[in-house]
């Protein structure tokens, strides 16, 4: 008697999701391209391209350019994307006044980030420009592996155990700078310094030429739901105003903290 049970189509369904995100994320960093450019950054067949970029045209995320006829994501994804940065409307308060005071006080990129779905990268929510010409820039969306990052380590510092082990687990340690820490043993020591002193720091560990201190932003259990930086060039940053740079950030933290609950 023939089985009745349906086979199993999910490595099947699996493979076109991600096949529509490929597709979407080179867009995201083309800005424009062609059905060739895409099919090959995608990694895709240029037939089964041009089948995902018609039914994301139909549903309004892609158009096409009539003089190049090449595609371009629209405004419709960022509308989803403002949603879900809705979600974040309290955090979003509540570090607005702080952030804006750091970047009046040092002129520097001050940044906002939180712990992306897969427990491995850090996602930039919120930036405010340096006042600089020559200056460090970071689009909203944009991601860094937790590893390299003051960011990451303002959040992962003040996890639970358990957690951070998870994380620890899947990272890589793959150089992203000149001084990205080599291994787990070394970021976990990094972390207890973090922790103790209250705030993160990293060197040229994401980037050449870059130096970031962070602190975390807590909730009313104590754990990190977000971090707040500050990203100098090196060649900017002045030894001479650490403990200022040190004791901005910690206040701000402090402050953001206890405008979520924090009671610490």
């Amino acid at each position: 008697m023939p089985s009745s049970t349906k086979p199993d189509k999910k490595p099947e369904n699996v493979a076109s999701v991600l096949k529509v995100f490929s597709v979407l994320e080179t867009l995201s960093e083309e800005g424009s391209a062609s059905l060739a450019r895409i099919a090959q950054k995608a990694m895709t067949s240029k037939a089964t391209t041009h089948r995902l970029l018609q039914t994301m045209r139909d549903l309004g995320y892609v158009e096409q350019q009539a003089q190049s006829d090449e595609y371009r994501l629209t405004l419709k994804l960022f509308s989803l994307s403002a949603q879900a940065l809705e979600g974040q409307d309290r955090l979003l308060k509540a570090t607005e006044s702080g952030m804006a005071r750091l970047s009046q006080e040092t002129g520097e990129a001050i940044n906002l980030g939180v712990i992306d779905e897969t427990g491995q990268d850090v996602v930039y929510i919120r930036q405010i420009e340096s006042s600089y010409a020559l200056s460090l820039k970071c689009t909203v969306g944009s991601r860094n592996r937790l590893y390299c990052t003051a960011l990451g380590k303002a959040l992962l510092a003040w996890r639970d155990a358990a957690e951070v082990d998870a994380c620890l687990q899947k990272m890589s340690f793959a150089p992203v700078g000149p001084q990205t820490l080599a291994d787990a043993s070394a970021f976990r020591n990094d972390l207890a310094q973090t922790k103790a002193q209250g705030f993160a720091e990293e060197i040229e560990e994401s980037e050449a030429g870059v130096r970031c201190m962070a602190v975390p932003v807590r909730d009313q259990t104590g754990q990190s739901v977000a971090a707040v930086s500050i990203a100098f060039p090196l060649f900017r940053y002045d030894a001479d105003h650490r403990e200022n740079y040190i004791a901005l950030l910690t206040q701000v933290g402090r402050e953001t903290s206890e405008a979520l609950g924090y009671r610490g």
